[in-house]
């Protein structure tokens, strides 16, 4: 897998990881990459230093309180939309998501699981697929 550091055309900075760069190159040429804040598809690659094994690791500066608070309202958001207006398939997500695809079943919303191997050949087939954001943490869980 590979992380990219991406950027929208409107200056959201995010992270999306991919099975090689060639994903990364058909994913883009297809239109598939977009902006999970403002959902614009003019989506490139920033510039980011290689991680190489052996130095030191620097740590990462946690988000200010009040944009963790935003983040994680916008997550929880996102998810209880699509559990409250999508159909839930379990396992049988790859499937579904194929045949809806592909005509041979009612075109509608789904989330379910899927193995890696199984996300992989659905956008490599050009199946529109995005991770559901977790479950935010209680804010008992948080630091």
């Amino acid at each position: 897998m590979i992380r990219y550091a991406l950027a929208c055309e409107h200056g959201h900075e995010f992270e999306g990881w991919f099975g090689s760069s060639d994903d990364y190159d058909a994913q883009s040429a297809k239109g598939l990459l977009e902006c999970p804040v403002c959902a614009t598809r003019v989506v490139r690659k920033q510039i980011m230093a290689p991680a190489v094994a052996g130095t030191k690791k620097t740590a990462v500066p946690d988000l200010p309180p009040q944009m963790r608070s935003m983040v994680m309202e916008a997550i929880g958001k996102v998810r209880r939309h699509v559990e409250e207006n999508f159909d839930y398939v379990g396992d049988a997500f790859a499937s579904e998501a194929r045949a809806i695809h592909e005509g041979r079943s009612e075109d509608r919303g789904i989330y379910g699981e899927a193995s890696p191997a199984e996300v992989k050949k659905l956008v490599e087939d050009g199946v529109p697929v995005a991770p559901l954001p977790p479950v935010p943490p209680k804010k008992t869980e948080l630091n």
